[in-house]
Order: structure tokens, then sequence, then C-alpha cells
């Protein structure tokens, strides 16, 4: 490939220069594989969290996934027990699932009010209050009576709890490098789902011991020791780079690539911030740092994902492809206790949250194939192409993901039809969630990579899609499979799924020239944003 062309190539978005093939590049590498260029470019700054140490980067990436794990927990315990929960109510099973649909649907849209805050004024704060909140929360659904209540904090939670869809990731490219972003990310998919996962399974056996409102009570617990351990050990990862620090870098390649050692004296406080996570100031809720957006900026950050999602192709499809794996996802929630509580199984809630065990494996092992082979599959492609990497190179694993999750859906849904062992049915839901798992992990890795420096607002946009879908399946689901049967159901959704997952053929062939026709798009956000991730 000739010069000329690389450099054209890597004028689209999402193409870079990943490995350093013939040892020219004159910027900074990675210290444990000498040939990758780290993207993106850290700046001089000790305290741009790309420079803190691993450890420091591990700290708080944990505290980010133990939100996950909390507030997921949380708004999954009802999912084992909703037998119990419309006998003591007398909610009807339908009404419990579209609440939980509607709980969805908001987890999407809230993104619109919460993600433009934390751009602005800092994720710490938003990841304590709403976890504070979710404890008043969780009281509230503990005493709930009627229908109508349970819509009504299930809209709630949606809404407080939205964090957990859209600010994680923001967190992850706060702090990883493209070469390692999907590990990380692959591991908050399988927070996000092991949690949803977990939680049905605990809920079972809490449930059978102290009722179904105790168990609601355990979530309010759950999270409030979150709580404290986050506001103790959680950093503040928001870093705005100023124009003097991007001069300072680009004088300093300049300097490498003419060979002299000669640098620029500039003064310390015009390219480093004040240690935001040092003292008394690591304990506050937000952060009002120079440089920040102003709010009227963050109001327009509101309204800004919309309008990607018509203009920028690959983020709408980011979003169909993960909204697609959501909505399997509530197929087996809410079809798991009706199905294994009936004859011939009869489950009691502790048993049907045990079958859980069998998503949680399939979630532990999505979360290495869409996380570290991901990343191995594409730093293997991007050496095979002299170094530059493209963000279709990690869709490969899509492959395997489409087959098990269709094999999955036909083993849950034939197998229940038949009444196969339990032991079928647990495979089923393990070879489904590997599918779902590994579909949202590499839709979202795939959306970053695209457009890194709005990443912070395609992500929001991908969960609206995600979510929307999501919410029309679970609106849907238990209408669907009582009356075309269970067989019929899931042969078609396995189907549907098939062919969704398959188009990421579609986008491996025609991916780049569709990022290459966004470049007006691109260009126009980039140059109204206010909160470039870079």
């Amino acid at each position: 490939m000739a010069l000329n062309e690389i450099d054209r190539d890597e004028a689209v978005p999402g193409t870079v220069r990943l490995v350093d093939v013939s040892g020219g590049s004159s910027d900074a590498h990675d210290n444990s594989q000498a040939d990758i260029v780290p993207v993106p470019r850290p700046s001089a700054d000790p305290n741009d969290p790309l420079n803190w140490s691993h450890a420091r980067k591990l700290r708080t990436v944990n505290m980010a996934y133990l939100y996950i794990l909390g507030t997921g927990i949380a708004t999954s315990l009802q999912y084992s027990v909703l037998a119990d929960i419309t006998a003591d109510t007398g909610i009807s099973t339908a009404d419990l699932v579209q609440g939980t649909g509607l709980m969805f649907l908001f987890f999407g849209w809230a993104c619109l009010i919460w993600q433009p805050i934390a751009l602005t004024y800092g994720r710490r704060g938003v990841y304590l209050v709403t976890m504070l909140l979710t404890v008043a929360m969780m009281e509230w659904t503990a005493r709930s009576s009627s229908a109508s209540e349970w819509m009504a904090h299930r809209i709630l939670i949606g809404v407080i709890v939205s964090p957990i869809e859209s600010l994680c990731e923001v967190t992850v490219f706060d702090l990883f490098f493209a070469h390692n972003r999907g590990t990380y990310m692959g591991l908050y998919v399988f927070t996000l789902f092991g949690s949803n996962f977990l939680a049905p399974l605990v809920a079972g056996w809490f449930n059978d011991a102290y009722g179904w409102r105790w168990t609601m009570h355990l979530g309010s617990i759950v999270c409030g020791v979150c709580f404290i351990i986050m506001f103790l050990f959680m950093e503040e990862t928001i870093y705005f780079r100023t124009d003097e620090v991007a001069s300072e870098q680009s004088s300093i390649s300049d300097m490498k690539k003419e060979g002299t050692t000669t640098t620029t004296e500039v003064p310390e406080s015009q390219i480093e911030y004040p240690n935001i996570n040092a003292g008394w100031h690591k304990y506050t809720f937000f952060k009002a740092l120079p440089g920040r957006p102003t709010n009227g900026d963050m109001l327009r950050m509101a309204y800004r994902p919309i309008i990607m999602i018509f203009r920028l192709p690959t983020v709408a499809w980011s979003g169909f492809l993960y909204g697609i794996n959501l909505s399997w996802y509530n197929v087996l929630n809410g079809t798991a206790s009706p199905v294994l509580t009936a004859n011939p199984y009869n489950f009691s809630a502790a048993l049907v949250g045990c079958v859980y065990a069998g998503p949680i494996i399939g979630a532990a092992c999505a979360s290495l194939w869409s996380g570290n082979a991901a990343d191995w599959l594409a730093l293997r492609l991007a050496r095979r192409n002299n170094g530059i990497r493209e963000p279709e190179h990690r869709l490969w694993v899509l492959l395997l993901a489409g087959v098990m999750s269709s094999a999955g859906l036909i083993t849950w849904g034939v197998g229940a039809y038949y009444n196969v062992h339990w032991i079928g049915l647990v495979f089923g839901l393990g070879m489904l969630t590997f599918g779902v798992v590994t579909g949202g992990s590499i839709a979202v890795s795939y959306n970053v990579d695209c457009f890194k420096e709005i990443a912070g607002e395609t992500t929001v946009s991908v969960m609206l899609i995600r979510n929307t879908i999501g919410f029309g399946i679970s609106y849907g689901i238990t209408p669907w499979w009582t009356t075309q049967g269970l067989q019929n159901c899931f042969i078609t959704a396995a189907m549907i799924s098939l062919a969704c997952t398959f188009t990421f053929f579609i986008m491996i062939k025609y991916g780049k020239r569709i990022r290459r026709w966004s470049i007006p798009a691109y260009k126009q956000f980039m140059a109204t944003t206010v909160v470039a991730q870079e």
C-alpha cells in the first residue's frame, strides 16, 4: 500500500495506525508491546487518566463495575419471583413484564438527562447520586400493591438508573487505549448482564426464605453498601484537554521528526490541571473545572444524540445490533418464570433462580470472547494491514455469537415445548446469553472505535435505539409466545436473531465506505462538539 494511500485511509474516522510495523513512528509506544502506538495519544499532564498507573486505572474502572453490579442486581431481582408477586398483589404477569419494559425504555431515553451532566460536571457525582436514589426506589418497590404503582416506580427507576447504559463506557474510554479497550468493554457488558442473571439466582432463594418484599429490600441494602464503597474509593475521570496541551504535543512530535532535542518551555500552569482527586477534593460529588461546557452547551448535548442516529449510519447499526440482542435477553426474563413454575417442571422461585447459573457462565465466556479475543483479533488483522486498524476488524467474533444465540433460542423454546429435561434448558439459556453478551459488547466497542471523539454522545444514541427496541419486545413477548406457542415463537425468534446479527457481513464489506461517506456529518458534529473524547 502506497504511503499517500495510507495517509488518505487514516483520514477516515475510526481508521487508525495502531501498530508501528516499520518501527519508524515518532509517537510514543505502549510500554508492554513495543510496536503498539497508543490511541488516543495521552497528554503530558500526569493527572490525565490515560497517564494513570495500571493499578489506579483498575481501581477506578472497578468502581464503575461496582455501580453496574449494584444497580443491575437491584433492578433485576424480580425476574425469578414474578409468580410470587402476582400471587401476593394480583398484578398480572403481563403487567409486571410490561413494567420492566418501561424501565428499559427509560434506561435509554433518560441518558439524555444524565450523560450531559456527566460530560460537564463529572462522572463521579452522577454515579453516586443515582446509586443513592436507587436505594429509595427499591424501598418503594418492596411496598408495591397495584399495577399502576408498579408501572410508576419502574419508570422512575428507569430514569434514575439510566447511567448504567452509557456512563461506564465513557469511564472505560477515559482510562484505556484503543488496543485494550475491548477487554474492559467486554468486562462492562459481562458485569451488566451478569448482574442481571445473578440477581434472579439470589432472589429465588431469598424469596423462599423471607418473601418477595424482603427480596426487594435486599436490593436496597446492596445499593447502600455500594454507595459507601464508591464514595470512599471512586475517583473522578473527567478531563478537558486544552489547546495549550494539544499545541505542546504537536510541537514535541514535530521536533522528534526533525531530529532535534530542543524543548520549548511552557508554563506548568498552562499545561496541567490541579489534581482534582487529591485531599478532600476527591470526596466531592461534582467538579466545576475550567474549560467545561456551559449550561447551554449541556442542554444542546441532550438532543444531539437523536440527530446523530440519522446522520451517522454506523451508530444506527450499532444500536440496532445491541437492541436485537437486548430483545432476546428480555425474552429470556419474560418467559423463564412462567415456563419453569408451570407443569411439568413446577419449580419454586429458588429453583427458577438456579437456572440463571447457565446464563452467568455464558456471559463469562462471552466476556472473554468479545473482549480479549476480539482485541487479539483486531491487533492481528492490523499487523496484516500495514499497522492500520479498522473498527470492522473486531466484528468477526459475531460469526460464532450469531450461531450460538439462535441455537440457544431454539433449545430453550422448542425444548420447553417438548418438556425436555431442565438441564437442556439451562444449556439453551447459556448459549443464548453467550450470543447476547457478545453482540452487546461488540456493538458498544464498534461504536466507540468508529467515532471516538464524540463517543460520549454516540453511546447515548446507541442506547436510545437499543432500549426502544427492547421495550417493544418486552411489551409484546407475553402475547407472542402465549398466542403462537413456545415452539413456533422461538423458532421465529432464532431466525430473526441470525438474520439480524449476520448483517455484520454488510458492515465488514461496506463499513469503511459508510464511515468515509459520514465524514461531512462527523466534521460538523466535531466542529460543534463541546466535549471531545480524545
